[in-house]
């Protein structure tokens, strides 16, 4: 795509990292955006995980529509960063978009904070047994998630990007700046999420949920004040045109000359191209997209530089095969949803929460806390793998080695479907544990049956995580253009939001054909009398279909880029990312 995105990488290279004319951006507006991220991790992922249980206790749902409304919350979630990376790119610029994303998100926290002060704001309860809740009250929910969601599309979508805004790259030792950037953030915001869920998710368990929620409520408004009060410090640009214009612009002009023969033996003067572009001629794949770049009338499509007078009839040759392998690699890319799935069930919060989880016998870990040991393996497994197993094995096999995106892809589903075998032994045995101590009709009841039996799940989700999604942006960032890199960022946030909708969906089908068959539901909300453990065993084995259908996807694709230039050079490339 020509003009404004080459414009401002052009600027880029251009501006010192930080101009003695203009002394704003550079390292020190780094910690404001840095703060920024970890306090709205921590303040968001501490609300999450035992939010299940608010639902279930607080509003009297049964764990299926509890299960239903989380997943629907988290795929709005995570679907709401591309459409605000879109509107960050081409029109309101980063600055604004994240400004915007902390008070929207600020707010949908005050909200969900309100349900817990008001008790009008939420049905009566008379112990465990709770009324319905009214349309009003749950309007009034469902406000506070819907804010929450588009305030946390606004801030993943521009906080990282904004913090590299603020580097301007003229050297190699800037870019190595600018890679420490990214590993500080990123473990910053892994570690403010586990803060999130281990403490916040105490202070819930133990001082009730005003307290529970009024503590996030506090940090994103800090979070807030911490970003705006260093906007002076910032650099701001501009927005100009976006990825999404340019595919857009493809599909428009192939529709418009859907019509016109495509012509087999066809020459490079008959297709529309950047001047010196390597890329002469479209690829023969998906070859209905190549008339967008046929050039009809160059009188009329060109204009005196050259370029297409309307891009929405004409576009470049690297427009057409930009789209073209975003569309090839759609199918490896459908192969995480069900990792996602599996990876958002909050069932895994119901069942530590019915068994014992005294570390002392005076100290009880709640129920919610038990994702940080997910998030713990997720960042000693990262590190272990980039700073212990790839030099190590380097060093045995006498050359750089490292595994290729595509099969840490594969690693990682087979590592979840592994997870979920061990949560479904697990199950039947606490489950036939709470029938034996006479619990069937007690879902609140803690069996006799050590909660820290569940930490192999959670090792293992945290290294398929590790496996399976940093796989994934690694091989979509070599196998698309540089240009389409934000494409590459966005597409595992599209596979959590379409992930949670396939889990919401599949609890509900569980959920209905069980009833159906005239049997007690796999999801009930007594875990007890429900049969959790099948529902589990279905999971693996949708994970182990799964894993099929990647490796057939996989073999279909071929090798992929970095496979084809070899570990090394895949090594030194990722080194120069930046």
């Amino acid at each position: 795509m020509e003009g404004p995105l080459a414009a401002d990488e052009d600027r880029d290279m251009e501006e010192p990292l930080l101009s003695n004319s203009d002394r704003k951006g550079g390292l020190r507006a780094l910690p404001f955006i840095i703060a920024n991220g970890a306090l709205e991790r921590l303040a968001s992922q501490g609300l999450s995980p035992s939010m299940i249980l608010y639902l279930t206790r607080v509003y009297g749902m049964n764990s299926a529509n509890a299960s239903n409304v989380i997943f629907l919350w988290s795929a709005a979630s995570n679907f709401t960063p591309i459409i605000c990376a879109f509107l960050a790119d081409s029109y309101f610029g980063r600055f604004r978009t994240i400004a915007a994303g902390c008070i929207i998100s600020c707010l949908g926290m005050f909200v969900l904070w309100l349900t817990a002060m008001i008790p009008q704001a939420r049905p009566f309860c008379d112990g465990a047994i709770c009324d319905t809740p009214s349309i009003a009250q749950l309007l009034f929910l469902y406000s506070s998630y819907a804010l929450m969601s588009m305030g946390s599309g606004c801030l993943q979508s521009s906080n990282l990007a904004f913090g590299a805004d603020q580097l301007h790259r003229r050297n190699k030792s800037n870019s190595g700046i600018l890679d420490r950037y990214f590993d500080l953030y990123y473990v910053s915001s892994a570690s403010g999420s586990l803060i999130g869920v281990s403490c916040i998710v105490y202070i819930q368990d133990r001082m009730g949920w005003r307290v529970g929620f009024g503590v996030p409520v506090a940090l994103m408004l800090l979070s807030t004040v911490i970003f705006l009060l260093a906007s002076p410090l910032y650099l701001k640009p501009m927005p100009s045109s976006s990825w999404c214009a340019g595919l857009v612009q493809v599909f428009v002009a192939a529709y418009k000359k859907r019509h016109m023969q495509v012509s087999s033996t066809g020459t490079s003067e008959m297709y529309h191209h950047k001047n010196g572009s390597p890329l002469a001629m479209p690829s023969d794949k998906l070859r209905f997209l190549n008339k967008a770049c046929i050039i009809r009338n160059s009188e009329d499509e060109l204009a005196s530089d050259g370029r297409a007078s309307n891009p929405w009839i004409l576009c470049t040759v690297e427009q057409v095969e930009d789209l073209k392998t975003l569309i090839r690699i759609m199918a490896l890319w459908s192969t995480g949803i069900l990792v996602c799935a599996a990876l958002s069930q909050p069932f895994y919060v119901l069942q530590v929460a019915s068994m014992d989880r005294h570390l002392t016998p005076t100290f009880e870990v709640p129920a919610g806390s038990f994702g940080a040991v997910f998030v713990v393996s997720l960042i000693l497994w990262i590190m272990l793998y980039d700073r212990l197993i790839l030099p190590l094995v380097s060093s045995c096999r006498g050359k750089p080695t490292r595994l290729s995106g595509k099969t840490r892809m594969g690693i990682g589903i087979l590592l979840c479907t592994f997870s979920l075998a061990v949560t479904a032994v697990v199950e039947s045995n606490r489950r036939a544990l709470a029938i034996k101590e006479g619990f069937s009709d007690d879902p609140d009841a803690v069996v006799n049956m050590s909660a820290f039996w569940t930490l192999p799940r959670y090792i293992l989700l945290g290294m398929a995580e590790a496996f399976n999604v940093i796989g994934q942006i690694e091989f979509f960032y070599y196998e698309l253009p540089k240009a389409m890199s934000s494409v590459a960022t966005s597409l595992f946030g599209l596979s959590m939001s379409v992930g949670n909708l396939a889990a919401s969906f599949i609890v509900t089908i569980v959920d209905n054909f069980t009833k159906a068959a005239g049997v007690k539901s796999w999801v009930s909300s007594n875990i007890n009398q429900g049969h959790s453990d099948y529902y589990y065993w279905l999971l693996f084995g949708l994970l182990f279909a799964n894993f099929l259908y990647f490796l057939a996807c996989s073999k279909s694709y071929g090798p992929s880029k970095e496979e084809a230039r070899g570990g090394s050079n895949a090594e030194d490339d990722l080194n120069n990312v930046n």
